[in-house]
């Protein structure tokens, strides 16, 4: 007999049972011995992939011609490799089993390396290992967003503006969240190669959760800042904002909204002017994250992570050898001589010496600067790049996740002055004269999963055109449909568990 889609997806259903949740394929890879969950672990179906987070946990889209005798594919390294129909899969968990090290079997099967040594095979083996030139990848992107206010002190020096007293800026530092979190999701193709300037980004859905209460009082704040200015501020004054040696000039009637009729048609070709350019900003600023992120690749010498084309700057220690399934991996440490940036670990393919991961942390700041009382503190960037071979027997990237944390700090007097050259006497009106001692820390995490990285034509590149029509949604709390239909990273714990207050609208 023959079988029908919905036939399939039913056999499917059953013999899987909590395997599969509607339409996507969902579990849990966990560690044999220790019940732990697997991070970054490879799953492969019907030469499809997707990477588990950093709970083990993933979501694979299944689409019709998924037969319950297709194979998942799943490998980690230091882990045996598992391959199986989809039919003998049950409950919600996978385990893998540690791979144990023999190193009699690597060494005969290679001479014995110095570190050096294999680095340099991994340079000249780089573009017969890997997808250069210019290539489509189907990607997805997880940006978090985590920023906490450390200390936010200030002293009132002078106010001729009785409004703006202690009550009214203790009422604005009350509105600024201590914790702010953002989460944003983009599902796109990027087209390019390791220039980071010939890049092209066409993107197909995008979501953005955080909590909307926090941004609306700072709208209602801004509203009684300005009711304020209408009413003490003369309209053809000008401020000199001050900050020691700093100033700079704004007219008060850049304070002042303007009210506008909607119903005009000028003002709807207004909006509408501003919404696509709205669409264009959220498009660049999504291309160069990705370009950044791509282009930064260990195996592009232009890469800040320079161990490949620099080795001599670094000690390495061929520390180990572990596997990916059958396949055995040199394992190297690097760190620093002097002033280079990153330490971590390399695992190398002990066959075709490709690299298929890197472990990286900053030694020191990346950067520090502190002049005049203000200060940048780029004080972490620690992450992993994993890499992949295709059915081609090349390798692309198939993970990157990188956290950079920075602080900044302002400890400087503020005066801001309303100056007014259409009245007698002095210029001078009022005067707000403050002291401020704040410090703000950061911490932002990025995710690409790539799925799919198909080989194109400069010409195809050329004749692609970018796809600006899109805004993310607005998520107040975790929507686990919203991705229904699409194959992504499974979020983990802290964005299922997201829940911002209820709006004011």
């Amino acid at each position: 007999m023959k079988r029908t889609p919905t036939f399939v997806f039913w056999t499917l259903s059953f013999l899987c049972g909590h395997f599969m949740l509607a339409q996507n394929l969902t579990s849990t890879v966990v560690d044999s011995a220790t019940r732990q969950p697997v991070p970054y672990a490879t799953i492969i179906l019907k030469k499809k992939g997707v990477i588990t987070n950093e709970e083990g946990k993933f979501s694979f889209l299944m689409e019709e011609n998924i037969d319950a005798t297709d194979s998942l594919f799943i490998s980690c390294i230091g882990y045996e490799s598992i391959g199986k129909p989809l039919n003998e899969f049950t409950g919600n968990t996978i385990v893998l089993n540690p791979k144990a090290i023999e190193l009699r079997e690597v060494i005969v099967s290679n001479k014995n390396y110095t570190p050096e040594e294999i680095l340099e095979l991994v340079g000249e083996n780089i573009g017969k290992n890997y997808k250069n030139g210019f290539t489509k990848k189907r990607l997805f992107l997880r940006e978090s967003y985590r920023n906490y206010i450390e200390k936010s002190h200030y002293q009132i020096k002078e106010s001729t503006i009785p409004a703006l007293n202690r009550q009214f800026l203790d009422s604005v530092l009350k509105s600024i969240p201590s914790n702010d979190t953002y989460y944003t999701e983009v599902l796109g193709d990027l087209y390019g190669t390791e220039d980071e300037d010939e890049q092209k980004l066409d993107l197909i859905k995008a979501s953005e959760l955080y909590n909307k209460s926090s941004r609306l009082d700072l709208e209602n704040l801004e509203e009684r800042f300005n009711d304020i200015i209408k009413k003490n501020v003369k309209t053809d004054s000008y401020f000199k904002v001050k900050s020691g040696l700093f100033g700079n000039k704004v007219d008060a009637e850049e304070l002042f909204e303007q009210e506008v009729d909607s119903n005009e048609v000028e003002s709807l070709n207004k909006e509408l002017e501003e919404a696509k350019e709205r669409k264009k900003f959220f498009s660049n600023y999504k291309r160069r994250t990705l370009a950044n992120l791509y282009t930064n690749l260990p195996i592009f010498e232009d890469s800040d992570y320079n161990i490949l084309w620099k080795s001599n700057r670094y000690e390495l220690t061929l520390e180990a050898f572990s596997y990916i399934g059958d396949k055995p991996l040199y394992v190297i440490d690097f760190k620093p001589k002097r002033s280079e940036d990153f330490k971590g670990k390399l695992y190398i393919d002990a066959n075709d010496f490709a690299l298929v991961k890197m472990d990286f942390e900053n030694v020191e700041p990346l950067r520090k600067f502190s002049l005049l009382g203000i200060s940048l503190n780029e004080y972490l960037a620690k992450g992993s790049i994993l890499f992949g071979k295709d059915a081609d027997g090349r390798y692309s990237l198939r993970y990157y996740e990188i956290t950079k944390g920075n602080r900044v700090g302002f400890k400087r007097p503020v005066k801001i002055i309303e100056k007014n050259k259409h009245v007698k006497g002095r210029r001078k009106q009022n005067e707000l004269h403050l002291k401020i001692d704040a410090v703000f820390n950061g911490r932002n995490r990025y995710e690409v999963v790539v799925f799919e990285t198909e080989a194109i034509t400069e010409s195809a590149f050329n004749s692609f055109t970018e796809n600006n029509d899109i805004l993310p949604q607005y998520i107040p709390n975790y929507d686990p449909d919203f991705w229904k239909g699409y194959t992504i990273m499974e979020p983990n714990m802290a964005i299922k568990e997201f829940t911002s207050q209820v709006d004011h609208d």
